[in-house]
């Protein structure tokens, strides 16, 4: 006699959004697959296709609270296991940290927090055995939310970088960068035209830098305007190197490292004759979409800058490099988690080698600007130095105050851009900040 089919238990709500967030933590923490890399494209983690909006945003702040108060969960729950974490079950560790960001900074109810803890230690096969140890331990970070959350004491920026901070930077500055990094931060765009009105449209304010700040929440592409393409996302730090050459309008632009685009859709907002280059094929291809969606016209090749060798020279240059990406922790915070002080002898190097190539695609009064995301001195002001002294055809043209909006604080004495994420104060830290931006700008000689 047949056994009457049973219809499948329905999923515990939430339990998904809390599944993949405790995977994309994982691959972060252990494999170093970079956080953004798991969210879309190609390496998307297959849960995300199936997750309704609400418990995807859901996701995206759990694995971002997590990585953003990395160091203090893992003091706090050190220093509740006496035996440290289960060498056995690594996602022991992952789970604890996704249940006690949600305890204490995450408007979800103690209980559901430990008990959806619960059902994922359950749900896998090494962690299951501690699934009674996650529940207590979180009901015991439960009861010590008050001083947790008291406790100011910075631990949330790898000690290497902190250190490196406060020898370039002096103390202040480093607390004060590390403090800006902790916050979540707001959703910038760079509008084609119209920024007090797009502002309105979206519920936002138009910075002094021209960007329209929002707090959006939910899905970014039913914001009003992403599907006339009147605007992209577009940190207010980034939006500044592509200016800096001034009126491009019918001039020859190349844009050498271009992806994800941002500097790429200014400069042809404004009238340049833009071709993009970027190694990646697929990030080419996810340009193109980007461009046609905004209805702007770029020429795109997938190639090496190394290797790219053009018929013709160029009016400008514009080398945003590969960098280790110590100015955007406030956005990407699985940075200082992926990167280490050995990168930046790969990195300065690489960079070395693009300042080298850019010079031949620059014609005679070409103006070439070097920028990079980076807070680390190597990768900017110590790179532009070296290339002066090791290369006459090229000479500073300094920046003034007046090309980045009156903002005095954002020029070096030298003329270059030098942003920090503490720039912009606000009396609400989420609409305060701005990505960590290195820019030069330097003309080619005419001989």
């Amino acid at each position: 006699m047949a056994r009457p089919r049973t219809s499948p238990q329905p999923e515990v709500p939430g339990l998904a959004a809390r599944r993949i967030a405790t995977d994309i933590v994982d691959s972060v923490l252990r494999k170093h697959v970079a956080l953004d890399e798991q969210l879309s494209g190609k390496g998307a983690h297959l849960g995300l296709a199936s997750l309704p909006d609400r418990d995807r945003a859901l996701m995206r702040r759990l694995t971002a609270t997590v990585l953003r108060k990395l160091g203090t969960l893992r003091h706090l729950l050190g220093g509740l296991l006496e035996k440290g974490f289960p060498a056995d079950a690594p996602r022991t560790e992952t789970i604890l940290l996704v249940g006690a960001a949600q305890i204490l900074w995450l408007d979800v109810p103690d209980h559901a927090a430990v008990d959806l803890s619960v059902r994922l230690a359950q749900a896998d096969r090494r962690a299951a055995r501690y699934a009674g140890l996650i529940n207590a331990v979180l009901r015991r970070v439960a009861q010590a939310r008050d001083s947790v959350l008291a406790d100011k004491t910075a631990r949330d920026t790898p000690p290497w970088l902190l250190a490196r901070w406060k020898k370039n930077y002096g103390n202040e500055v480093a607390r004060a960068i590390a403090q800006a990094n902790a916050h979540e931060p707001a959703l910038d765009l760079t509008v084609k035209k119209d920024p007090d009105v797009w502002a309105e449209h979206v519920h936002g304010r138009v910075l002094a830098t021209g960007t329209v700040r929002t707090l959006a929440h939910g899905a970014i592409t039913l914001l009003p305007g992403f599907a006339e393409g009147a605007w992209w996302i577009q940190d207010a730090a980034a939006s500044l190197p592509a200016r800096l050459f001034g009126d491009v309008n019918g001039l020859s632009i190349c844009d050498l490292c271009a992806a994800p685009g941002g500097k790429t859709a200014q400069l042809a907002a404004a009238g340049a004759n833009v071709i993009a280059i970027d190694r990646s094929a697929a990030r080419i291809a996810r340009l193109r979409e980007n461009f046609t969606r905004l209805g702007l016209h770029v020429e795109t090749i997938a190639a090496d800058a190394l290797d790219w060798k053009p018929e013709r020279q160029f009016d400008g240059v514009l080398l945003d490099a590969p960098c280790t990406s110590t100015g955007t922790i406030r956005r990407h915070p699985d940075v200082p988690w992926l990167k280490s002080e050995a990168d930046l002898a790969v990195l300065t190097s690489l960079q070395q080698r693009l300042l080298d190539r850019v010079v031949d695609l620059l014609k005679p009064g070409g103006t070439l600007i070097y920028c990079v995301c980076s807070l680390e001195p190597e990768e900017g002001e110590q790179q532009i130095e070296a290339l002066l002294a090791r290369d006459p055809r090229l000479s500073r043209k300094p920046i003034q105050a007046v090309e980045v909006f009156d903002h005095g604080e954002f020029i070096t004495a030298d003329g270059a851009l030098r942003t920090l994420p503490q720039y912009l104060p606000d009396p609400d830290p989420h609409w305060a900040g701005l990505d960590g931006f290195y820019a030069a700008r330097l003309i080619r000689q005419i001989s």
